[in-house]
């Protein structure tokens, strides 16, 4: 009998029905193992029920949903050679390293699609991660430029150091940023040190940093006996900020602020030290007052305040002037930890000037609690009602100078100062207390003979841990957080934050993920 479509038809005996279905088998088992195209299988099907039209139907469907089985199944991924022998439209292409797309083409499941969702290009495509094929030359990566395209730190919120995460949906190519370049820069010129920071935003709340540059310059060196900084320490904050503006000039930075603090605020020639400072620098510091001091050393902290905590005591031990900011976190979050302050204070007193008053080479335990009483005394003026603590995890201190990070580096015993260990670490009160009682009973030289402390602060650590010993009786916490961060940190959030860098960020995250 004559099939419609010109075959002959098997006759319908017992027989030829078992072949039938023996035939069914066979070519099914062939399918599954990508011998034959799911295409031949529903021709040969079709032509062996012998019906066609409205009657081919059910099996079509069939042949549909075992389609939908494989899927599911996620026979055969694709970038990976297929061992049996199949048709040229599933043959493995040669410059892309996966499978070219044809009718028997199998198609990873959904699954898989989520699992390797992080690993496809910006097209949707997998990037191809395979050797190349014979003959094919690969060109060598051309050599990252230091400085914006180099590596360098990210840091949360500002500073966390881990990399700066890539954008979604897509694969970088490499030296390129997984955001726009935008920089930001910012300059802390302080009574004992010159810092700048030039930072690039990341995810929200972070920045990665580009360039870095810290210098001991001792701008406040004898103010506190003459009321005037003399040409000396002059002449080393303008070297200092020299390197600066060169880093600066280097770069197209989006945005600055430069700040002086404590020291240009006291002296009576700090107008005209800044004038010579545009003159021969052409860097235009602002002054900044105590407040705004206070306000951004929150900000460059707000990181390392958990959620849980509901009270937190902030203490920035400059050179010239001690700034503490009280805490209160209610329900609401704001996203800005500043807003929560409640009371602050700027103490007129630092490291330098405390230690130029009391001496800090030769620092006996009699000389060590004159210093604490001076400090105590300046905080007894502080007007600021007692933290109610209803449990453990409710209220700490934030410790955000070089006082407690080298405290910290000295708990840990490290060969050489590393702020990647240092920066966030807990200390508890003993361990506070342990510490300073171990570098009383240090001489100058052996101060200035640890790795973490140096001949440069040997003479002023002292000085900071009584300003430090007077805040923990002021407010008792069972630890302390350690903050290597600071003002910088504080006006690179401030900018970032206003130009909405990083809300256009996420925008553009979202729309690339749709």
């Amino acid at each position: 009998m004559e099939d419609p479509e010109g075959g002959s038809r098997p006759q319908g005996n017992g027989a030829s029905a078992a072949g039938r279905r023996d035939g069914k088998k066979s070519r099914r088992r062939k399918g599954k193992r990508g011998g034959q195209s799911r295409n031949a299988n529903q021709s040969a099907q079709h032509v062996l029920s012998g019906d066609t039209g409205e009657a081919a139907r059910p099996i079509e469907a069939g042949n549909a949903a075992r389609k939908r089985k494989r899927r599911r199944r996620g026979a055969g991924a694709s970038g990976e050679a297929v061992q049996q022998p199949q048709r040229a439209s599933n043959e493995i292409s040669a410059t892309a390293g996966r499978a070219v797309p044809g009718d028997s083409e199998s198609v990873p499941s959904r699954r898989n699609r989520r699992k390797h969702r992080g690993k496809r290009g910006l097209q949707g495509r997998p990037l191809a991660h395979e050797k190349p094929p014979v003959g094919h030359t690969v060109q060598p990566q051309q050599p990252v430029p230091a400085g914006r395209n180099g590596p360098a730190e990210s840091r949360t919120g500002q500073n966390d150091n881990r990399t700066a995460r890539q954008s979604d949906g897509g694969q970088r190519s490499p030296g390129e940023h997984p955001w726009p370049d935008e920089l930001y820069a910012a300059l802390d010129l302080g009574t004992n040190n010159c810092r700048l920071l030039i930072a690039q935003p990341t995810r929200p709340g972070q920045f990665r940093v580009v360039d870095a540059f810290s210098r001991i310059v001792r701008l406040g060196e004898g103010l506190a006996a003459s009321g005037r900084l003399s040409d000396d320490a002059m002449d080393r904050a303008v070297d200092a900020l020299r390197v600066c503006a060169s880093k600066l000039k280097n770069r197209d930075i989006r945005r600055m602020r430069l700040i002086a603090t404590e020291a240009c605020r006291q002296a009576s020639n700090g107008a005209q030290f800044l004038e010579r400072v545009v003159a021969e620098t052409g860097l235009d510091l602002e002054i900044i007052d105590r407040e705004t001091e206070a306000r951004l050393a929150v900000s460059g902290c707000s990181s390392l305040v958990g959620r849980e905590t509901r009270s937190v005591v902030l203490f920035d031990i400059g050179g010239g002037s001690s700034e503490i900011a009280v805490i209160r976190i209610g329900d609401n979050r704001f996203n800005r930890l500043a807003n929560h302050i409640t009371h602050w204070t700027s103490l007129p007193v630092g490291v330098v000037t405390l230690s130029e008053r009391h001496g800090g080479r030769d620092v006996t335990p009699d000389v060590f609690e004159g210093m604490v009483g001076e400090v105590e005394g300046m905080l007894d003026r502080f007007d600021c009602p007692a933290i109610d603590i209803g449990h453990a995890d409710d209220f700490h201190l934030i410790g955000t100078s070089g006082t407690v990070t080298t405290l910290a580096g000295v708990h840990l015993d490290l060969p050489r100062y590393d702020r990647r260990k240092v920066d966030g670490i807990w200390l508890s009160d003993d361990e506070v207390s342990a510490m300073q009682a171990k570098l009383l009973s240090w001489d100058f030289a052996s101060r200035a003979a640890n790795p973490c402390i140096g001949p440069d602060r040997a003479d002023l650590v002292l000085a900071g841990c009584a300003i430090l010993e007077a805040i923990r009786r002021r407010w008792p916490s069972p630890r302390m957080r350690v903050a290597d961060r600071g003002l910088r940190e504080g006006l690179l959030t401030d900018m970032m934050a206003d130009d909405g860098v990083w809300r256009r960020h996420r925008n553009r995250r979202g729309q690339r993920g749709k």
